[in-house]
């Protein structure tokens, strides 16, 4: 997490809000080669849980460390990952 006093990143990422002068609640997993993976931006009313951030940033650095597999929805690390095959459509 990171502050944005100039609102150079918030405008950048196109989430500043010009006419209220604040941003709004954005989450952007980039990885070490500066490729977006993940974005996430909540109306102000809504919270954010940082533990579901925490799983997505293991996610993504399981999937990075081992090509060919995929981490499925609610992975939590140690669990079993997916190697993605046309046998598991309509099974998951």
């Amino acid at each position: 997490m990171i502050g944005d006093p100039s609102q150079t990143i918030s405008r950048n990422f196109d989430v500043l809000d010009e006419e209220a002068g604040l941003a709004q609640r954005g989450t952007f997993l980039i990885d070490p080669d500066g490729i977006v993976q993940t974005v996430e931006i909540n109306a102000d009313g809504i919270g954010r849980d940082a533990s579901v951030l925490v799983d997505k940033i293991k996610a993504a650095q399981y999937v990075r460390n081992n090509p060919g597999e995929v981490c499925p929805a609610k992975w939590k690390e140690g669990e079993e990952t997916l190697k993605p095959s046309l046998d598991l459509v309509g099974k998951i």
